[in-house]
């Protein structure tokens, strides 16, 4: 049963969309940071206790330095974020707010456990023994990826609202819980928190080829490169079975998002897989065409039917060219990122030693900025995809957005927040880059025992 709403100004409703991409978009960015670098500097941490290197010690005392600067932003950013929810979208919130509030409510809890060991870790070096420090960092990573985990379920039930039913225009029988474990939430959680782990390995290696690149080959930039590179490129592969597991989840549950992410338009079988391609005038044109494998890859049956954006009004058709690319942009580069880590374990296996091309580098100062591109590319995927719907097939965006006049000023507002906002982190990042590894004291005597150049 759709509710209606009174519908929102064009104008206003574009401003509430792109005010809630910017701040998602910046947000994912950092959030996937918090997921994904505590786990790697315990990984340093741990290493430098158990083989006594002093670079992996160094190491997780300057990751542990930007985890806190990274928080504090996220914390800003994402307190935006579950503001925007209720000015921007009180439609939605107003009426399926006791649905999905219970998700909501556990990531708070999750937050506030993070935030509290992170202050712990932080100022617990040399004042507990080294094994106790270590295992203070596990709730950090426990509660970030559980974080993460709340965030996505909400979001799954955007995408398959389930626990609820509608009558007479309300909302009765809520089931908070089978909102939250809704059909799409595992593949969707499990998705995105490999995500997380891909941005943070392949961004903090990037930081370090680039110095490599620099003339910087010392062992501490080495490791600083291999660490979260190895952890990126065990990842890799695996993320890319789950998005196959996640790309069939679509298929059942929302088969004219997947019609705009191949640029299917009558419903066929046997239907071929879309290599490029752009749509004009209702047909998606100059795509190079692998026959039946898109029936092959959503349902296992190379005879499979596949629903066309022909089943469906045009007005509840999501915007092909934005979807179709944005896919095809985050695979061609989650397999570019594949091709990397084989490069790696390749050279591992032979040598025992990163590969010796300077390609291997440069393309590895790049795997980063990839990596968080083929984020934002997921994510447009998953919510354009899902227009003109804010929760899918139930409530249309703009009977969701707040009616009131002149929410563009609140964007360009917010506009200029996170421009302030990317300034000062890369401001105060590119300072403890360029800083000694951890703050001169003493009982941080790690510092004296190696100087980084």
């Amino acid at each position: 049963m759709i509710i209606h709403v009174v519908d929102a100004a064009v104008a206003d409703l574009g401003a509430a969309r792109m005010q809630m991409a910017l701040s998602l978009g910046w947000h994912i960015v950092v959030a996937c940071l918090g997921v994904g670098m505590p786990a790697i500097t315990l990984l340093a941490e741990w290493r430098g206790h158990r083989t006594g290197d002093v670079h992996y010690r160094l190491l997780a005392r300057r990751w542990a330095r930007a985890m806190g600067v990274l928080f504090a932003v996220g914390a800003v950013s994402g307190t935006i974020l579950s503001f925007e929810m209720g000015l921007l979208w009180p439609g939605l919130m107003g009426v399926y707010g006791e649905v999905i509030g219970l998700p909501f409510s556990l990531e708070g809890i999750a937050f506030f456990i993070e935030a509290i060991f992170l202050g712990i870790y932080l100022y617990a070096w040399d004042r507990m023994p080294p094994t106790a420090h270590l295992l203070s960092g596990i709730p950090i990573v426990l509660a970030g990826v559980a974080s993460a985990f709340f965030v996505v379920c909400a979001n799954a039930w955007m995408q398959q609202p389930v626990g609820f039913r509608a009558e007479n225009g309300r909302i009765v029988a809520v089931d908070p819980w089978a909102a939250m474990f809704n059909p799409s939430a595992p593949a969707m959680t499990v998705h995105m928190i490999l995500a997380a782990f891909m941005v943070a390995g392949f961004l903090m290696a990037s930081v370090y080829a680039v110095a490599m690149l620099r003339g910087r080959r010392d062992r501490y930039h080495r490791l600083g490169l291999l660490l979260p590179l190895t952890v990126a490129a065990i990842v890799t592969p695996v993320q890319i079975g789950v998005g196959d597991w996640a790309a069939h989840t679509v298929a059942d549950n929302q088969p004219i998002k997947l019609a705009a992410m191949e640029g299917v338009f009558e419903t066929a079988r046997g239907v071929p897989l879309h290599v490029g391609g752009i749509e004009i005038d209702g047909e998606l044109r100059y795509a190079l065409e692998i026959p039946y494998a898109l029936s092959l890859l959503a349902h296992w049956d190379p005879n499979a039917e596949i629903r066309g954006l022909n089943e469906v009004p045009p007005a509840d058709r999501p915007p092909v060219n934005v979807v179709h690319w944005a896919f095809q942009i985050m695979v061609g580069l989650g397999f570019a990122l594949l091709v990397l880590a084989v490069w790696l374990a390749l050279s591992w296996k032979r040598r025992r030693d990163l590969p010796s091309s300077p390609w291997f580098l440069r393309a590895t100062a790049w795997s980063g900025v990839a990596a968080v591109v083929a984020l934002e590319a997921g994510w447009i995927v998953t919510e354009v995809g899902r227009q003109p719907w804010i929760v899918y097939r139930v409530m249309r965006t703009s009977e969701a957005v707040n009616p009131a006049p002149g929410l563009v000023y609140g964007f360009v507002l917010v506009t200029a927040v996170y421009v302030a906002l990317t300034v000062a982190t890369v401001y105060v990042l590119r300072r403890l880059a360029r800083d000694v590894p951890v703050p001169i004291a003493p009982q941080e005597r790690d510092v004296t025992d190696y100087k980084v150049v």
